[in-house]
C-alpha cells in the first residue's frame, strides 16, 4: 500500500545518494554493536521502527538503527531495483511487481508489518450512488502502486472489469484536490489523502480493503544474499520491532503520541489510521510465514490479479518467504531482557 506523504526531514537528492550507499552495509559502532539502515517512508505501518530507534530497543537488541527517511514509496522501490538496499519495507504489490521487473532482485518477505483492514480505499464523488456508476467515468490512482489492483478488485466485485473505466494517473498527493474540482470521480487511496474530501462530504468510501482480507500486506523484504549474511543482525530488528509494539500496548498513550510526532500528523489522525490496520505479533507470525500459509496465498493472489492487468510478466517469481528470522528473534527474546 504506497503511502507517500511530504517529509521535510527527507533527505535532498545528493544527501541521499550519500545515505543510499550506506544502506546495503552492516558496520561496527562505538558501543560494539552493528549497525543496520533502514529506508522508511511515512506510514503508521513502517513508524515502528522509527520509534524502536527512538527508544532505544535498537540497542537493547544489541543493534543499532539507522532510520534513512525517504517521501514516497515509490522512491524505495526504485533504488531497491538498482541495487542499493538489502532490506526495506514494501507492499504486497510493490513486492510482486519487483519480482517482474527484476527476477534477480526478488526479495525474501520475513515479517507482515501490518495487514490494511480498511486503510486502503476507493472514494468517489458524493452524487455516485454505487459502484456500477463509474462504468466510463474517471478513477484516479497511483498506477505503480495499489491502486490498479483496488480498483480491479473493487470492479470485479460487481461485475465490472477494470477496462470499463478511465483511469487517470497521478501522485497520491493530488487526488483529493482532483477529486474536487472534479478532474476525476474516484480515486484509489488511503489516509491522510482522503481524510480532507471524505470529512467535508466531498466524497464517500466505496470500497476498502476490508473486502480483501489477508490479501494487502506491508511487508519487510530482504535481498537474499543480504539475508544469508546477516542472519544475526536482522533477528535483532525484528526483536526491537516486537518490542517497540509490546510498548505500544502497554503505553497507548505515549506511543501515539511519539507516532505522531514520528509521521508529522495529529493523534487524531494517527488513530483513525491504525483503526484501519492489524498488526500481529511474532509469536502469530510464524503461521501467517510457514509454507502455504497466509502471506504466500496473498501473494499469489495479487500475482494473479497483476497478471490478469497485464502488469506483471507471465513468467515472474513470486517473493520467497521464510519464517526463519521470526523463530531466531523469538529465541533472541528469551535471552534478551525486554526494556521498560
Amino acid at each position: 500500500m504506497p503511502r507517500p506523504k511530504p517529509s521535510p526531514s527527507a533527505p535532498r537528492p545528493l544527501a541521499r545518494l550519500g545515505a543510499l550507499l550506506l544502506l546495503p552495509l552492516l558496520a561496527g559502532c562505538r558501543d560494539g554493536f552493528p549497525t543496520l539502515s533502514l529506508p522508511i517512508a511515512p506510514w503508521a505501518g513502517y513508524a515502528y521502527f522509527p520509534l524502536a530507534q527512538q527508544r532505544g530497543f535498537d540497542r537493547a537488541a544489541s543493534l543499532r538503527l539507522r532510520i534513512v527517511p525517504y517521501d514516497d514509496p515509490q522512491q524505495i522501490v526504485r533504488a531497491w531495483l538498482r541495487g542499493e538496499l538489502s532490506v526495506a519495507p514494501l507492499t504486497s504489490v510493490e513486492a510482486v511487481d519487483i519480482c517482474s521487473r527484476r527476477p534477480d532482485r526478488c526479495p525474501v518477505v520475513v515479517l507482515v508489518l501490518d495487514e490494511s483492514r480498511g486503510a486502503d480505499q476507493l472514494i468517489v464523488r458524493s452524487s455516485i450512488s454505487d459502484l456500477g456508476q463509474l462504468r466510463g467515468r474517471r478513477v484516479g490512482l497511483a498506477p505503480s502502486g495499489l491502486g490498479p489492483f483496488l480498483t480491479s478488485r473493487a470492479l470485479e466485485s460487481i461485475g465490472l472489469d477494470i477496462a470499463d473505466v478511465r483511469l487517470v494517473p497521478m501522485a497520491p498527493a493530488n487526488l483529493a484536490s482532483a477529486l474536487n474540482n472534479g478532474r476525476i470521480d474516484a480515486a484509489a487511496t488511503y489516509p491522510p489523502f482522503s481524510d480532507l474530501v471524505l470529512q467535508l462530504g466531498i466524497a464517500r468510501v466505496a470500497f476498502d480493503s476490508r473486502a480483501l482480507p489477508g490479501q494487502i500486506l506491508d511487508l519487510l523484504v530482504v535481498d537474499r544474499r543480504f539475508l544469508a549474511e546477516h542472519g544475526d543482525a536482522l533477528a535483532r530488528l525484528l526483536l526491537a520491532w516486537e518490542w517497540s509494539h509490546a510498548w505500544a500496548r502497554r503505553d497507548p498513550e505515549a506511543t501515539g503520541t511519539s507516532l505522531a510526532a514520528l509521521q508529522k500528523t495529529s493523534v487524531s489522525g494517527l488513530r483513525r489510521v491504525e483503526r484501519l490496520l492489524r498488526y500481529y505479533p511474532l509469536v502469530q507470525q510464524q503461521e501467517l510465514l510457514a509454507p502455504g500459509g497466509g502471506v504466500e496465498e496473498a501473494l499469489a493472489a495479487v500475482q494473479e490479479v497483476q497478471r490478469d492487468l497485464g502488469m506483471v510478466r507471465e513468467d515472474a517469481p513470486l517473493p520467497a518467504v521464510s519464517g526463519a528470522l521470526v523463530q531466531s528473534a523469538l529465541q533472541l527474546a528469551t535471552r534478551a531482557s525486554a526494556p521498560k
